[in-house]
């Protein structure tokens, strides 16, 4: 902490402070909750009925990025921008509620074909068509809003309720292995109360209103934020990729194993992400500060991925997890964390700041499409271990990428 203020000082280091205070108090309930369930939810419910869970959740990941369309980064950033005009932010606001909507019915027939025509999701519908109605609560919940205006206090106090309401009711409902459809319906009600109460608080605190938008105008919304809508759904071709097939070309216990894994990984990649949400809007207004961003993050970076590596045996132990190659998995993983890193740290934050938003689409396509395509050979051959490869391999491919255009920008800049 101390270190962080003396690098941004001023009104600025308040700031960033504040956020990283925020999300940091927002992930730790995110890390502890999961630490005090999942051992619970494993020994209720199994590694296969689980495994079925994260399956579905595997199909609704794909319309999640989807509905989503970049306004993650994109409404964010011009958020970041135009904050002092009421006039833009309207326009903003009305164009992410438009188009969101649009593609948010999209997906809800796009997903409901798919479970009709496949026997085996089809034999799971139930858990598909309850997993389904989190794409509404993440459609509707406002983080690009408060990540703009730099108030992700208001992310925090949302994201605590909706974790706190799932753990409590977990436990009060889950308690056997037939309840195992409760866990997506738990999930989804969290999410859409979450949303509502977040629209609440922009239509309330800051009079934000829908205004009618030319349909010209949101057919050139959705072709500028094309590229990075591509740079943020390609990559699910390979994060998510790996579980979906994973489960279609082995079985569901092994699908369990491999998400209870990642679920720790994930953990970690949390707290990268934390950092670099905080720093984005911040690093929009003041790009100079790149360097020591850069610095901070990949100390931080190799920190997080030798603490995991070093508690593998507390973290099996309390997990129930004995599979033969769960150390293997890990590892794995774990050294994606520095891939993922230089990725948040060339691409997130400095090429999409400057806007050069199709320089980081092309790098993410080329790694997504080379993982994708890798996914399928690998997960036969090789099965669990197959995948965390896979997963590993395109984050790597991707950072290292976007490291190699920086270094050649610095080059070109200094020639």
């Amino acid at each position: 902490m101390k270190k962080l203020k003396n690098l941004f000082k001023g009104k600025d280091a308040k700031v960033l402070l504040q956020n990283f205070l925020s999300l940091s108090a927002l992930q730790l309930v995110g890390m502890i909750l999961p630490l005090i369930t999942l051992p619970y939810v494993l020994r209720v419910l199994g590694f296969e009925n689980y495994g079925i869970i994260v399956f579905a959740a595997s199909l609704i990941t794909y319309f999640s990025a989807f509905t989503d369309f970049s306004f993650k980064y994109t409404a964010t950033r011009d958020v970041a921008v135009f904050r002092d005009s009421p006039k833009k932010i309207n326009i903003i606001y009305s164009k992410v509620i438009a188009i969101k909507t649009i593609f948010l019915l999209l997906s809800f027939l796009i997903i409901t074909v798919i479970v009709y025509s496949y026997e085996p999701f089809y034999q799971n519908r139930l858990i598909y068509f309850l997993t389904m109605p989190m794409l509404l609560g993440q459609a509707l919940f406002p983080d690009w809003f408060f990540q703009g205006i730099e108030k992700m206090k208001y992310i925090t106090f949302l994201n605590i309720g909706i974790k706190l309401f799932f753990t409590l009711c977990l436990f009060l409902f889950i308690k056997e292995k037939s309840d195992y459809w409760i866990y997506p319906l738990l999930q989804s009600a969290g999410f859409i109360c979450a949303g509502i109460v977040g629209q609440f608080i922009l239509v309330r605190k800051y009079n934000l209103r829908l205004i009618w938008l030319r349909p010209v105008m949101i057919k050139n919304t959705i072709l500028s934020n094309t590229p990075i809508f591509i740079n943020q759904f390609i990559p699910t071709l390979y994060n998510n990729t790996s579980t979906f097939l994973l489960g279609i070309l082995t079985n569901n216990t092994l699908v369990g194993i491999y998400e209870a894994i990642k679920t720790i990984v994930n953990l970690c990649v949390t707290i990268i992400e934390i950092l670099s949400r905080v720093f984005f809007p911040f690093l929009n207004r003041k790009k100079q500060a790149f360097a020591k961003y850069k610095k901070m993050m990949l100390r931080v970076s190799i920190f997080i991925t030798l603490g995991c590596l070093l508690s593998y045996k507390l973290v099996f132990w309390y997990l129930n997890i004995y599979h033969i190659n769960a150390f293997f998995v890990l590892a794995i993983l774990t050294f994606g964390l520095i891939g993922y890193t230089l990725y948040n740290i060339f691409g997130i934050n400095y090429f999409i700041i400057k806007r050069q938003d199709k320089l980081v689409m092309n790098n993410t396509i080329k790694a997504s499409i080379i993982s994708f395509i890798l996914a399928i050979p690998l997960i036969c051959y090789f099965g669990i271990i197959g995948a965390a490869i896979n997963l590993t391999l395109a984050r790597w491919m991707m950072g290292a990428g976007l490291l190699y255009k920086y270094r050649k920008e610095l080059n070109k800049n200094n020639s």
